[in-house]
């Protein structure tokens, strides 16, 4: 058995694309559209994955996008995407700036929490050894819920 994918349902294609991609940094490798199902599906890979995604060998993310408009709730009950990430204070203040609300700040210079446009919550995870904490990330409370 191998992990293939999460699949996540997407209300905005381009708001998603723009979070997941220009945002966080996965890179679209795949997509299909079907007029008779009447949805498109990008899969999204990690840029350390790079190759490996293209031929099916890395975990992906794949965002369902039916184009008949649907109400999907809040997500909450998905659980999460996790991804390790090289510098978790430098990502956060990246996603900030962007207009990200961090849901749950790096206080501990390890994890966060983000959501996505539809609200998926997506765990930031530093790779290796947890950083010291810094502000503003170890004073900042948390925002909403994730």
């Amino acid at each position: 058995m191998r992990y293939l994918h999460t699949m996540v349902r997407v209300k905005d294609l381009d708001a998603s694309l723009d979070f997941y991609c220009n945002k966080l940094g996965l890179q679209e490798v795949r997509r299909t559209e079907s007029e008779k199902g009447r949805f498109t599906l990008i899969f999204l890979a990690a840029p350390e994955d790079g190759d490996r995604a293209k031929t099916d060998k890395a975990p992906l993310v794949e965002l369902t996008y039916n184009w008949d408009p649907e109400d999907y709730g809040e997500g909450r009950n998905f659980g999460h995407l996790a991804f390790e990430v090289d510098d978790i204070y430098g990502l956060c203040d990246k996603l900030q700036k962007s207009g990200v609300t961090i849901n749950r700040p790096p206080r501990d210079g390890h994890m966060a929490f983000v959501r996505s446009p539809d609200n998926i919550s997506v765990e930031l995870l530093q790779k290796g050894d947890s950083k010291e904490p810094a502000e503003p990330w170890a004073s900042m409370g948390n925002t909403g819920h994730w």
